[in-house]
């Protein structure tokens, strides 16, 4: 099942985001692109701006999985109120880091919301995760009790 595949590769890339996010903040290049949404220059960024601009886009990417995870997971009539549920609770959370992403650069990676920024990741990446392990569930359910 396509659901399956798909909390996967959100969890892969959500992984991968939190990684670099990690890199950009143990290095201190958490302010190497000052403005928000874009760095300067626009879409494609100078090289100066790189690792801040590749973080926004897979933060982008990984937004735009988990929502469509959520979504596959409302449709899916096999889906459980679990997989629901933390899907729901994922696509709040993703939210929530996004715009704390936006306050914490314009507040100048002020300590609390930078605190709070890592706090609501590992729930975000909790949340997918058991979206994956409950997805990677449906296609165990037998058949029968599928009608």
């Amino acid at each position: 099942m396509a659901i399956q595949y798909l909390a996967l590769a959100t969890m892969i890339v959500l992984y991968s985001l939190m990684f670099i996010g990690g890199y950009i903040s143990a290095a201190g290049l958490g302010l190497t692109c000052p403005e928000w949404p874009l760095c300067p220059n626009g879409i494609m960024p100078s090289e100066e701006y790189l690792i801040e601009w590749i973080h926004r886009l897979v933060a982008a990417t990984t937004g735009a999985l988990v929502i469509a995870t959520m979504v596959a997971s409302i449709i899916n009539r096999n889906a459980d109120l679990k997989i629901k549920v933390t899907s729901s609770l994922a696509t709040v959370f993703v939210i929530t880091q996004i715009t704390l992403g936006a306050l914490v650069i314009d507040l100048k990676l002020h300590a609390v919301l930078v605190a709070i920024h890592l706090g609501i990741g590992i729930l975000l990446f909790s949340m997918v995760l058991l979206t994956t392990l409950f997805a990677f569930r449906i296609s165990r359910v037998p058949i029968e009790s599928r009608v």
